[in-house]
């Protein structure tokens, strides 16, 4: 296998960033052990939270004989980790759609086998990664000089992906007993890679964001992605080693797809879209729901909104859903924060069936007050927004995976640079607002999603056009792609 983190696609990889690379494994090797030659059974059981949804399995590390084979011939590996919420929520998206093509989705979480190498070293870096968006959130310095720079230019250049392809070769031992000829999504670059060094066949790297970057790339897989000036930048590695004109990917290295979204969204965009009018024309409260990511930074912009949306409450122009995912303390937060919060708020925590059934009454019936959800599971606290979107009018959200929904959107100040260009994409496809750089002007567009129907009419008819052209079959997509690529070769 040729060493990827000298040449990334025809493009020499400098001496001194291949030694840092070498370095960077050697550090995470003293540091939590090599285990590349370990010999990991694996077994399938079903996801206590997303099989009876999705009917989706997961791939665990486990000894003893697995009851459930792997279906050689309709199984996909949806290969992912946990960092923020972001990547979970494009792995469920795509589960939904294998679920809806007629295929056995398969969830390989490689932040979740303990004590494999592979999840220590994902696990530091997530830790790492949690760290820096809360403070990013506290410091403007720190966000200035450190964290924008570092997810804008840092994670761009050539450099970063040699490491990252390095450290890879630790991940891989965890795919040794996995069928090699079932297709992989990896919905983090880090699966795709290992996956790749572990000798899975066909490997789909499901690229998020809107902003081209060396952080992503997994050659020898094919690459996909949401956006047609995210495919531009890609194709020709656009700024990944400064200004030099570098070698392009090659074509079947690269496929535009559109946006990742579940089908059970995607399949009722009319019906919802719909909803949202009449409920305006009918005088019903705007409902609200603010979504926290995984690392649970922003807490002070969303007691700010709560703060601003009281009043519009209390007199029933408003209805407000939160979900804090699995951060608790978030809501001890807000709770203290925004004085009267606490009187007009239903706490719907860590029960799963009550939020079930909070979101299917609230597609046909009224929602009033505010309605705050916390939980424990990490799929539960993911998947709460995915089912509270449908019957919700505005999704209030930084411009993260979320932006590829079909939800009318008010973005809130990004977490990294990286994410401006998700607000600019759904800005310009209709379906979201402007990114709100500070809270005066997100306060703004509140007031005009409340007091005129312009806002909102305009998205829900921009989002209903998308869909006519595929806008959002890019799960389905990718779906169909990985089948195809072990189709094509006469497995």
């Amino acid at each position: 296998m040729a060493d990827r983190s000298k040449i990334i696609f025809g493009n020499a990889v400098s001496a001194g960033d291949y030694k840092k690379a070498l370095r960077s494994k050697a550090k995470y090797a003293r540091k939590y052990g090599d285990d590349s030659a370990a010999d990991y059974p694996v077994r399938l059981a079903e996801n206590r939270v997303l099989f009876p949804l999705l009917g989706v399995r997961d791939v665990r590390v486990a000894e003893g004989e697995g009851d459930i084979p792997f279906d050689r011939e309709k199984g996909l590996i949806v290969g992912n980790i946990r960092m923020g919420f972001g990547h979970y929520r494009i792995s469920i998206a795509m589960a939904s759609a294998a679920r809806a093509l007629g295929y056995e989705p398969y969830w390989m979480d490689l932040n979740s086998f303990p004590e494999t190498t592979c999840t220590k070293v994902i696990s530091a870096q997530n830790d790492l990664y949690s760290l820096g968006s809360r403070l990013s959130q506290r410091s403007k310095l720190f966000n200035r000089f450190v964290w924008e720079p570092v997810n804008y230019e840092g994670f761009r250049k050539l450099s970063y992906n040699a490491s990252d392809q390095k450290n890879a070769e630790l991940m891989a031992a965890v795919f040794r007993n996995v069928p090699k000829d079932i297709p992989v999504i990896g919905t983090h670059v880090w699966p795709a890679q290992a996956a790749l060094h572990a000798g899975m066949k066909y490997v789909v790297n499901a690229i998020p964001d809107n902003w081209p970057m060396a952080l992503h790339l997994a050659e020898g897989s094919v690459h996909i992605i949401q956006t047609r000036q995210a495919y531009l930048g890609y194709r020709i590695l656009n700024g990944m080693q400064g200004k030099r004109v570098l070698r392009p990917m090659p074509a079947d290295s690269l496929v535009y797809t559109g946006h990742y979204v579940d089908h059970e969204l995607t399949a009722n965009i009319e019906a919802d879209c719909a909803a949202r009018l009449q409920r305006k024309r009918d005088g019903q409260p705007l409902r609200f729901l603010l979504t926290i990511g995984g690392a649970g930074a922003q807490k002070e912009i969303f007691a700010a909104i709560l703060r601003h949306l009281l009043p519009a409450v209390k007199s029933g122009r408003a209805a407000v859903c939160v979900n804090i995912g699995d951060h608790k303390k978030v809501w001890d937060y807000l709770a203290s924060a925004v004085p009267g919060l606490s009187d007009v708020t239903t706490t719907h925590f860590n029960d799963w069936e009550d939020t079930c059934s909070f979101c299917g009454q609230a597609l046909s019936g009224g929602v009033e007050g505010v309605h705050l959800f916390w939980h424990e599971n990490i799929f539960e606290a993911v998947y709460a927004t995915n089912l509270l979107m449908r019957s919700c009018d505005v999704l209030i959200t930084k411009p993260g995976e979320l932006t590829f929904y079909p939800v009318p959107k008010l973005f809130i100040k990004r977490v990294g640079g990286h994410e401006r260009w998700g607000a600019i994409h759904s800005a310009e496809v209709g379906d979201g607002t402007l990114e709100c750089e500070d809270i005066p002007h997100t306060l703004q567009m509140l007031d005009l999603f409340m007091d005129e129907e312009t806002l909102l009419a305009g998205m829900c008819g921009a989002i209903c056009d998308n869909k006519t052209i595929g806008l959002y079959d890019g799960a389905y997509n990718a779906v169909k792609l990985a089948m195809a690529l072990k189709t094509d070769k006469g497995e």
